[in-house]
This record gives C-alpha cells, sequence and structure tokens, in this order.
C-alpha cells in the first residue's frame, strides 16, 4: 500500500492506495475519527453497485458504521439537480447530521455528485472519496465537487475536500477497456503537465497499464496523484498553479457538452483537448515535436485526437466561452511549452481556437 498527502494545514487528508485497501474500510474510518453514532450515507452508481457496494456496506455495518446506501443510474448525466436532490432526500430520510459523512463510492461523476451533496447539505458535512475508475484518481484529489448544466460542464460546484481518499486498485479489475484508457488519458496529462520522465516511464509501459498490471498500475496512479497533491497543496483553490491541471480540458469539456454528456468520455474529450493544446504551441512559436509526441502517446493507448466532423465549430466554440476559465472576455488556456512543462495562457484568440478545431477535424 501506497500512502501520499495532501498538504492543506489543518485540512490535510491522506490518499491510501494498494489492492485489496477497501477490505480494512472500517479501520480507515476508525483512524479517521468518522462517527458510528450518525449514520454515513453511501452514495454509488448501478454499475459499481453490482460490484462493490454490498461487500463495503456489509464491512462497515460489521464495523459498528450505521450506512445506508443511495444509487444512482451509471453515466454522466447523472451529475445533475435532479440527482443532487435526490441525494438530500435520502440524506434526510436517513437522518443524516452534521457529525455524518457521505461516501462517494464509484468513479468522476459519483466523486463529483457526492461530494457536492456533502458541500451543500447542512452547509457541509465530511465526505470520502473511494474511487473505482482510473480516472478518477485525479477527480477524487482536490476538493473540487459539482455537477453540470446543459450548457456547460461543472459550472454549479464547489470546492470541498474530503477526509481521506481510500484507492482500492483492485476495483479496477472489472472496468472495461474503453473506461481504462478514458482513465490513462489523465495519468498522461499528468506526466506532460509536470514529469517528462514519467511521461516516458507511460509510454514504455503502456501494455502493461492497458492490461491492469497491478505494479504497474499502482505505480502510475501513485506518481499521477502525487502530482495533482502537489499542485493542489500550493493552490487550492485555483488562483494560479493549479490551473494547470486543465490541460486540455478547455476545449474537452466543450466538446463533451456538444456532443451530449456521455457520448464522449472525458478521458477520451480531453485527449482530443490535449492534442489540440500541442497543436497551438505551435502557433506559438514552441517546437513541433511537442504535437507529435503528444499525438502519439494518445493514438498508442488508442484514446481519440481528432474532432468528430458532425460536431458544430460555433457550438463548441460557444460552449468554451461559457467554461469558467473563460474570464473577462479572454480565454485561459493551458499550453504546453515542452514534453512535461506547460503554461497558462491568457492571450490565446477565439480565431486561433477556430484553426485548431479545423485542424482537429480535418487530421491534417
Amino acid at each position: 500500500m501506497r500512502e501520499l498527502t495532501v498538504d492543506l494545514g489543518d485540512r490535510s487528508y491522506p490518499i491510501y492506495i494498494g489492492s485489496g485497501v477497501l477490505e480494512d474500510i472500517a479501520a480507515y474510518f476508525d483512524r479517521h475519527k468518522l462517527s458510528k453514532i450518525s449514520p454515513l450515507l453511501v452514495v454509488t452508481d448501478s454499475s459499481v453497485a453490482a460490484h462493490h457496494l454490498s461487500p463495503v456496506m456489509e464491512r462497515l455495518q460489521r464495523g459498528g458504521y450505521p450506512a445506508v446506501s443511495y444509487v444512482v443510474p451509471a453515466g454522466e448525466a447523472s451529475k445533475s439537480l435532479a440527482q443532487l436532490e435526490g441525494i438530500v432526500t435520502a440524506a434526510l430520510e436517513a437522518g443524516l447530521d452534521r457529525k455524518s459523512a457521505i461516501i462517494a463510492l464509484g468513479g468522476g461523476v459519483v466523486g463529483d455528485l457526492a461530494g457536492f451533496a456533502a458541500a451543500s447539505f447542512m452547509r457541509g458535512i465530511r465526505f470520502v472519496q473511494i474511487p473505482t475508475t482510473i480516472l478518477a484518481h485525479d477527480s477524487s484529489v482536490g476538493g473540487k465537487v459539482g455537477v453540470n448544466h446543459p450548457m456547460a460542464k461543472n459550472i454549479i460546484g464547489a470546492f470541498h475536500q474530503p477526509e481521506l481518499v481510500l484507492y482500492d486498485t483492485s476495483t479496477l479489475l472489472t472496468l472495461p477497456i474503453r473506461e481504462v484508457r478514458a482513465g490513462l488519458s489523465e495519468m498522461i496529462k499528468h506526466g506532460l503537465i509536470w514529469d517528462e520522465a514519467f511521461v516516458a516511464w507511460i509510454d514504455e509501459h503502456a501494455g502493461e497499464l492497458l492490461s491492469l498490471d497491478e505494479k504497474a498500475l499502482e505505480y502510475g496512479l501513485y506518481e499521477g496523484c502525487k502530482v495533482k497533491a502537489i499542485v493542489v497543496s500550493q493552490d487550492e483553490h485555483e488562483n494560479g498553479l493549479r490551473a494547470i491541471l486543465n490541460l486540455g480540458h478547455t476545449l474537452g469539456h466543450a466538446l463533451e457538452a456538444v456532443a451530449g454528456y456521455g457520448e464522449l468520455l472525458h478521458g477520451e474529450a480531453i485527449s482530443i483537448g490535449m492534442v489540440g493544446a500541442a497543436k497551438l504551441a505551435e502557433d506559438f512559436g514552441y517546437a513541433s515535436h511537442i504535437y507529435t509526441e503528444t499525438k502519439r502517446i494518445f493514438e498508442k493507448f488508442g484514446l481519440p485526437v481528432t474532432i468528430p466532423s458532425q460536431l458544430n465549430t460555433d457550438r463548441i466554440i460557444d460552449a468554451m466561452m461559457h467554461d469558467k476559465k473563460f474570464k473577462e472576455g479572454a480565454m485561459v488556456y493551458i499550453v504546453p511549452t515542452a514534453i512535461g512543462k506547460v503554461e497558462i495562457r491568457k492571450d490565446v484568440t477565439v480565431e486561433q481556437i477556430r484553426k485548431i478545431i479545423a485542424h482537429l477535424k480535418e487530421d491534417i
């Protein structure tokens, strides 16, 4: 088992990563002093529930925790105000109080949704992240929680840090290959923004990662979470450095919204977005190999690198302008300056973005 700390002073919390850690879930909750008197609410989705909910509930109850569960439909569409209301209703019916906690058992959708419920219920109660996808090694760390609006992804939300992140890598063995590939997109991102050597390691171990080799997966997730933890510890509320974690997301979020949430998985959309950002680097005079290398590694992992031709360019640009990263009439964009290094640009024009979209549609 590997352990990391997100250093936020008296709100610091650990990330535990390893195979089988959920077998000791009650012991971890004991260590972090979760209440055994006030009820816990475990939020999950229909896919995760089929594999993991029963053993988690059994272990919690055996450990003395009065836990109840709430299951949302699997998929991005559940990250909505309607499902938030359902969770709050379940919390009220179960008698949750200010000493209670909400447990997010699932991928990024469940983590964001359950975390936002925890942030808003009684103006904020404790919560725990238990990610069950590779993609969630990013979203479960850092305290960003929220839901989507039909016009923009993650536009309704808050910063609400978990008490701990409990990452049992054995839960990943049930993932379909498309989810595996999409999750590894975020792992690649952490290398591209921070560590060229990590990108090289990911490239070298692509086969092991795609086949869910236990040692490779644990190391890759640890290194990815380490980058996220370092960045969040320095800039919790995205006032500066933390923006680099959005590499590929400005375009990626727009593609998700225009395609219809769920048509493109998040990792697929940001894969396209990161290739677009690398192409944009050429426009700013950086080395052309940034684009070719970025595109090559995503193709190696079977991830998309072009925009589906049926997606309307004007709608994509309009969605980008509704993104949180559009400020005071300018687009804040993360652009790579080398493999493993990025910069925050505030001078990206709509015309440049239109050119990038055209390129990604044509795959020149």
